[in-house]
């Protein structure tokens, strides 16, 4: 399958997260998964290469914005399932809204 023709078929999903700690909890997600996979980061934006597809962060003032693809459907809810579960556990103390969207 041809990159063009991958992407036309990946699942995507976003999440936008009210949080005054965006940028902290982007730079603790990174941390976390560097130790086992392929991972680049700043304050600002980051990239996690996962084996079911890659999770992008970007971090404004109080937005942490989550972006998900995956080659199908499947894998996409195990790769949410992940960066949600972990994300939840660094934010303990908030309670954060984490709405996924299709796009």
């Amino acid at each position: 399958m041809t990159d063009a023709a991958s992407a036309a078929t990946a699942a995507r999903n976003v999440a936008e997260i009210a949080t005054p700690g965006a940028s902290r909890y982007l730079q603790q997600l990174c941390k976390h998964f560097a130790h086992k996979l392929p991972v680049t980061f700043d304050p600002h934006a980051g990239k996690i290469e996962f084996s079911m597809g890659e999770c992008s962060l970007d971090a404004s003032e109080n937005v942490l914005t989550i972006s998900l693809t995956s080659p199908d459907d499947s894998q996409l809810e195990r790769l949410k399932d992940v960066v949600t579960r972990h994300l939840v556990r660094f934010a303990f103390r908030e309670d954060l809204q984490i709405d996924w969207r299709r796009v």
